[in-house]
């Protein structure tokens, strides 16, 4: 396997391993009837935390919210997948709300230099957050194939697209290359993995490499982004959304497989992503914290708070 390209059948986009992506209606129905799971609370409160500066040779990562990150260096600021929205959903009367607030309000929000964008799946690409950060910042869009158009619509114009091992260079002088990754993208019935998913390899300015993996489900992939682009300084995984497992399998991976994740990437340090925020799947909301700390041991896979900064250096 390589990094690319992405391999398409009929016009849509395939995994890495020449699958299709997702789940079958049939199954869709059946998870559906399952029913919601465990029940999450209505609301946590935040605790406040200081928000310190990046200095020379230094990352600054505050984790915002599910897999909305803030990334500083003293040259470059970075939003992976911005979503300020109390919603993840087409509407903004239903669909999963969040049950805490972004950790850094919008007011407080440093000018974004560039958005790196995993895929099209309304948790991930926010159509109202995306356009405010327009209007105020216009910052740079790094995001897959097929969603330049898209944003274009909303009013969004310029972004660059990507198809899997192919680079970027961003603002500041870092360079974002696009990682594969099994899932899938769309955002209505009709258009199921027209546009492509993944994550970003990141090499910013003073050599720190950092992976946003995205959303993906386990697969030999992870180890090729590891051997081509790695090792990483840290990584980016996802630890929530896995329950009921028969059928997320098709496209998150568990708290287990993402310390194994970690290990496939070459990481020397994992920040879990993905998790406490939206209620998606069965699970409680506190089990994926509580799988990853029996299953870590000796890793350094570290769980921010939300509005909590970890301050990493390269090599440290």
């Amino acid at each position: 396997m390589t990094l690319g390209p992405a391999p398409r059948r009929d016009g849509r986009f395939l995994n890495p391993d020449g699958s299709r992506g997702g789940q079958s209606f049939r199954n869709l129905v059946r998870m559906i009837r399952e029913g919601g799971g465990t029940p999450w609370p209505a609301r946590i409160e935040n605790t406040p935390y200081p928000r310190p500066e990046p200095g020379p040779g230094e990352v600054a990562i505050t984790n915002i919210g599910h897999a909305t990150f803030l990334i500083r260096t003293p040259e470059v600021t970075l939003l992976t997948d911005p979503i300020w929205s109390a919603r993840c959903s087409p509407v903004g009367w239903a669909g999963p709300r969040r049950v805490r607030d972004p950790g850094l309000a919008w007011d407080a929000l440093p000018k974004i230099d560039a958005v790196l964008l995993s895929h099209a799946h309304y948790d991930h690409m926010d159509r109202p957050t995306l356009r405010r950060l327009h209007r105020r910042d216009a910052p740079f869009i790094a995001t897959g194939l097929g969603n330049r158009a898209r944003l274009a619509r909303w009013g969004i114009p310029g972004a660059t697209e990507l198809d899997w091992g192919q680079s970027t260079t961003l603002p500041g002088g870092a360079v974002a290359t696009f990682t594969p990754a099994r899932h899938f993208a769309a955002r209505t019935p009709f258009d199921h993995s027209r546009s492509l998913w993944g994550g970003f390899a990141l090499e910013l300015p003073g050599g720190f490499r950092l992976c946003f993996v995205g959303d993906t489900a386990w697969g030999s992939h992870l180890s090729v982004i590891g051997e081509t682009l790695g090792p990483f300084d840290a990584a980016l995984i996802p630890i929530g959304a896995y329950e009921p497992h028969w059928f997320m399998q098709a496209v998150h991976i568990t708290p287990e497989q993402a310390v194994e994740a970690q290990q496939a990437l070459r990481a020397r340090t994992a920040i879990a992503m993905h998790h406490g925020v939206f209620k998606l799947t069965q699970e409680a909301i506190d089990e994926p914290v509580l799988r990853l700390q029996k299953s870590k041991k000796s890793a350094d896979f570290r769980n921010p708070d939300v509005g909590e900064t970890l301050l990493l250096r390269r090599g440290t």
